[in-house]
């Protein structure tokens, strides 16, 4: 079976992604390349307290801060949830502090946390048949030169080699190969890994330091980004086709703070699995309280 139908997508991703543009690829999955590597951005803001309007965008507050102002809980279209949180780190490290956001917006998301969970140990165990696919692909190359089976076409800075169902590409910039249903793609500082059978897609780089995650799988995707720097610009989605029982389809948070924190997290729960306005309006509460 080709890898056509995950390879098509994954390539608009990240082509999107190094232009700073949006795109939603075939798996409806909308994609945001957020370049946060403090170039042209100010200095994030230590904050002692949350900045809370009673309306951003189209979210609207509800009740005043709690917590001696460190949490503020706003709703949005939809029965959309968005709460911004002031976290100080204590000497601990933003990673952490994110790490139990996750848990606790997973959680939210069962169906989808145990379909990624399971494309990663499918991929795990697919390491060992890759690389026996690779010793048989190349001694079918090999036969193939030997009967005049393998086509190779060489021009300035192009070279593409095909046997059956493998083939390997190679532009400037670009690298694919493909075995069977697996393909392998680098294109500038990105990392693509498709498997048909699986079906599942990974995305992994970035530039200039920046990191970009992509994890996909049928009716599930993860989203990551984070920026360079020691500062924490870091922003991550979780989202499923399927509503969960209490009809949540996307979770995730944006999060800024300067070196040592406190940092600003903006939370978003929404059944409505395209990130719309609400997640917008919640990276403007952050940007409010911190900066950019």
């Amino acid at each position: 079976m080709s890898t056509r139908p995950f390879l098509l997508p994954a390539l608009s991703a990240v082509a999107a992604l190094a232009a700073g543009c949006d795109v939603e690829t075939s798996r409806t999955v909308r994609l945001e390349r957020t370049s946060q590597d403090g170039a042209g951005k100010g200095v994030l803001k230590v904050v002692d307290a949350l900045q809370c309007p009673q309306t951003q965008g189209a979210l609207t507050r509800k009740g005043s801060a709690t917590a001696g102002g460190t949490v503020c809980s706003y709703v949005g279209p939809r029965g959309t949830e968005v709460s911004l949180h002031l976290v100080a780190l204590d000497g601990g490290s933003p990673a952490a502090a994110l790490k139990a956001f996750e848990e606790r917006l997973s959680g939210d998301l069962p169906q989808a946390v145990a379909g990624l969970e399971q494309a990663a140990a499918e991929a795990e165990r697919d390491v060992a048949r890759a690389e026996a696919q690779a010793g048989e692909a190349a001694a079918r190359a090999e036969a193939a030169a030997s009967s005049g089976e393998r086509a190779s076409v060489r021009a300035p800075g192009m070279a593409i080699d095909a046997a059956g169902d493998d083939a390997t590409v190679r532009l400037p910039g670009l690298h694919i190969e493909t075995r069977g249903d697996q393909a392998s793609v680098r294109i500038g500082g990105f990392h693509i890994d498709a498997d048909d059978g699986s079906g599942s897609v990974d995305i992994q780089g970035g530039e200039d330091g920046d990191n970009v995650s992509i994890r996909a799988r049928n009716d599930s995707a993860e989203i990551r980004a984070s920026a360079a720097g020691e500062a924490t610009r870091a922003s991550w989605i979780l989202t499923d086709n399927r509503p969960s029982a209490e009809g949540w389809r996307l979770v995730g948070y944006e999060a800024r703070g300067p070196v040592g924190g406190p940092i600003v997290v903006a939370t978003v729960r929404s059944r409505d699995r395209e990130r719309g306005r609400a997640f917008e309006d919640a990276k403007d509460l952050v940007t409010l309280n911190v900066g950019e």
